[in-house]
């Protein structure tokens, strides 16, 4: 587990860390009304007039938002709450049209859950999530618009939201970042949110503060919305830091919501921390507590696909999948789906099971295919190499058409023109030679020519076979069948 310290003059000191994720729920209308949700529109292209609080204007429950949170929840092992109430909370921001915000306070839709972290060499960790609440974005206010106003975009305004609470369980930016990184696979793979930290989909405020070891608690400063994981550790190695040198000092800390600069990769004052009572929270009157039955959490549970723990579970224990390549595979949805699709099609087309080629499988898209992306700066998505071709280039291999050298000329040549591997294996002449007269004759030629090599392996230098072996692949281009050249060869050398 990670033993993160910092080092200061009066001995060393931990780090505690919870974070409160904000992501936004994959939904076609915001979570009170029908304007939709899709990002790159026009400034104020999608505002409904509840997002603009017009006077008379009545929110209205998104029914696919409630389910997709519950989704969640269950993802997540969590309580699910079968009665949850919509708050105001109410502060007044110039991107805020309403001046408060529907958010969720004393009784959220989603209790207490876990998030077991991989931290590799087979270790995991478990975070507590504390609670998952629903509430609506605010908008955006753009300064870079015009030399003396700032300009309002409303299409946020009203985009559904969960807000992941952790607990403060972790004790480095590598858990931060570890936590991270699961939450955002899980979703992904529910489909409730696309983790799209770029565009701003999902974010998350750090919460970070320091101490003795054994010590109590200390005083936290929020660091908000924080979008890159990268971005996470670095304000966390920053802020701990920061903190330590306070205290070192004998000053204090003061609680307060921070920002994040990337470019100096240092944080900063934005305002003294609010408490709920700030926020003067009371239930919506407009909104009726939202209820369910059991019925609604079940079919909710049968649309959960398999999730990424039991999926690596099932490449290890069924599959015989590495761990690490298991653990890399499930990190991805997409690079999972490829995985599982090519498998399918390689024992589909060899007529093997899936057990006996998994292992090869993994291995080709892990290094083949990951080397090829990384290289040229593509994703799974973009792969001139289909799941199904990869499937066809490790079943020539798999049938003995051609050796697993060639199958790295023919990828590459793959990869480049997008050509299927039959294709190319015919057009370039690649067929591995499997002819045990063509063989013999190109062994007796080689041995032929090296009779020095010859006389020292008949007197005791075994290792020279791998000599003979290297020349006869050589002169086939390296398109000899090899369990065959070693079958047929050592007779000869032997005499």
């Amino acid at each position: 587990m990670s033993n993160y310290r910092i080092q200061g003059a009066t001995g060393d000191w931990e780090v505690v860390l919870g974070l409160e994720v904000h992501a936004q729920v994959v939904s076609n209308a915001k979570l009170f009304s029908g304007a939709s949700t899709e990002f790159g529109a026009e400034p104020n292209a999608q505002v409904s007039l509840v997002d603009a609080a017009m006077p008379g204007m009545l929110p209205t429950i998104n029914a696919e938002c409630i389910r997709q949170a519950v989704r969640t929840g269950l993802a997540l092992g969590a309580q699910i709450n079968k009665f949850s109430v919509f708050d105001r909370k109410n502060y007044f921001y110039a991107d805020l049209p309403q001046g408060y915000q529907i958010s969720q306070f004393k009784h959220p839709i989603v209790g207490e859950g876990t998030v077991t972290l991989d931290m590799g060499d087979g270790k995991t960790k478990d975070v507590g999530v504390e609670r998952i609440h629903l509430e609506q974005d605010a908008g955006k206010s753009m300064h870079d618009q015009h030399p003396q106003l700032t300009y309002v975009d409303l299409n946020r305004s009203g985009v559904a939201l969960m807000e992941i609470v952790s607990k403060p369980d972790m004790r480095s930016p590598e858990e931060a970042g570890a936590y991270l990184t699961k939450l955002r696979t899980i979703l992904r793979y529910i489909g409730t949110c696309d983790g799209n930290m770029e565009q701003g989909s999902m974010r998350a405020d750090v919460n970070v503060s320091v101490r003795k070891p054994g010590d109590p608690l200390g005083t936290r400063c929020e660091i908000k919305n924080v979008n890159s994981i990268r971005f996470v550790r670095q304000a966390i190695e920053y802020e701990a830091q920061r903190q330590v040198d306070i205290l070192e000092e004998g000053g204090v800390i003061d609680q307060e919501t921070r920002l994040f600069d990337p470019s100096k990769g240092e944080t900063r004052s934005m305002r003294s921390k609010e408490e709920a009572h700030d926020y003067r929270y009371f239930p919506d009157p407009d909104l009726l507590p939202v209820e369910f039955d059991d019925a609604f959490i079940e079919a909710a549970r049968e649309s959960l696909p398999e999730l990424p723990d039991d999926k690596k579970a099932r490449f290890v224990e069924e599959l015989g999948v590495s761990d690490y390549n298991a653990s890399v595979l499930v990190g991805e949805k997409e690079s999972c789906d490829y995985f599982e699709d090519l498998l399918s099609a390689l024992a589909e087309k060899t007529g093997k099971p899936a057990q006996k080629l998994a292992a090869k499988a993994s291995n080709w898209v892990m290094g083949d295919l990951f080397g090829a992306l990384n290289k040229a700066s593509k994703t799974v998505n973009e792969s001139p190499v289909s799941a199904k071709q990869g499937a066809d280039l490790l079943a020539l291999v798999e049938d003995g058409t051609i050796s697993g050298r060639i199958a790295k000329d023919v990828f590459e040549i793959m990869f480049e023109t997008g050509k299927d591997a039959e294709v190319i294996v015919e057009e370039k002449g690649l067929k591995q030679v499997s002819d045990t007269g063509e063989i013999e004759k190109i062994i007796d030629e080689v041995i032929a020519a090296n009779p020095a090599q010859l006389e020292q392996y008949r007197a005791g230098k075994d290792k020279l076979i791998g000599f003979f072996v290297g020349q006869v692949m050589k002169a086939t281009g390296g398109k000899a069948n090899p369990g065959m050249v070693n079958q047929l060869l050592k007779p000869k050398l032997d005499g």
